[in-house]
């Protein structure tokens, strides 16, 4: 039975099933993470302020992923284990929280359910094997930063490190790309996007995009290969383009808006990671 789930070819049912419902689970993790991450990044940076000007530490409660135990952010109402239930408890508390009635983000459920979604159609592309665990691994990754980034347009290091790394152990048989391609690409992406920022800032004397996407851009190398590193900018830029334009337009948003570019790195890689032979012939057409 277990050979059934973790080692099954591409298109078996069973692993893909038990995909969703793990993505659910994890989903509701990464809500966790979403929310907390950047505030611990916030606490360190006041504390070690503080430390370094000799005042006395502002932030001395522990507050990590795990501790303290989620609560409603309007009463303190401890979230019970019946209340977290992916999806299923929001849909039983119409959105609302049990003890003060406020309502709960939509957002919860909806990175349940795109983790669940995205885990079901990795396992069934990929199998359930290394391939397809990797894959998982990957898009975890990537919906925590895209969230992370779109709030406050931040890439922690804590994440785009650890992709950047995992993809080039994950590279070592040549997984996805031979090693060669994936060390060759996280350095080909970061210094891609570093290029283009210095480029950019000489013109312009503004910053167009952060360091943390230049990591991300690497770590998409690592997993991807240099050469989907075009497919990659190309894609990201263009969906970037139509975003950014359709919000000045219909939402009325000034071009001084900073609008973050590590979700459009991330739903490129993913892409290409699904659809990369074809996509990267399609680009090399574009570009010939």
């Amino acid at each position: 039975m277990m050979d059934l789930v973790l080692f099954a070819a591409p298109g078996s049912l069973l692993p893909t099933i038990v995909a969703a419902v793990f993505g659910l689970l994890i989903g509701s993790f990464l809500n966790v993470v979403i929310h907390r991450l950047p505030k611990m990044m916030q606490r360190d940076s006041d504390n070690y302020v503080a430390h370094e000007s000799g005042a006395p530490l502002p932030h001395q409660d522990a507050y990590t992923l795990v501790a303290p135990r989620s609560a409603c952010p309007h009463c303190g109402h401890m979230i019970g284990a019946l209340e977290n239930i992916p999806v299923v408890s929001y849909l039983a508390l119409r959105g609302k929280c049990s003890a003060c009635k406020a309502p709960i983000s939509l957002r919860y459920p909806a990175v349940e359910l795109v983790s669940g979604a995205l885990s079901a159609l990795l396992v069934w592309h990929f199998g359930s094997g290394l391939a397809g665990l990797a894959a998982l691994l990957f898009v975890f990754l990537l919906i925590a930063m895209t969230c992370i980034d779109y709030d406050t347009q931040l890439l922690p290091d804590d994440l785009t490190l650890p992709l950047l790394w995992c993809g080039l152990l994950v590279n070592l048989n040549g997984t996805f790309v031979p090693l060669a391609d994936a060390v060759i690409g996280a350095a080909a992406g970061y210094l891609c996007l570093w290029l283009i920022f210095w480029a950019f800032k000489l013109i312009t004397g503004k910053e167009g995009m952060g360091y943390g996407d230049f990591k991300l851009l690497a770590a998409l190398g690592a997993w991807l290969g240099w050469a989907m590193l075009p497919t990659i900018v190309l894609l990201s830029s263009v969906v970037g383009a139509v975003v950014g334009i359709s919000l000045m337009v219909f939402a009325k948003r000034g071009r001084d808006n900073p609008i973050p570019f590590g979700p459009y790195l991330a739903a490129a890689g993913l892409i290409t990671l699904l659809y990369g032979k074809a996509l990267g012939q399609l680009t090399l057409g574009l570009l010939s």
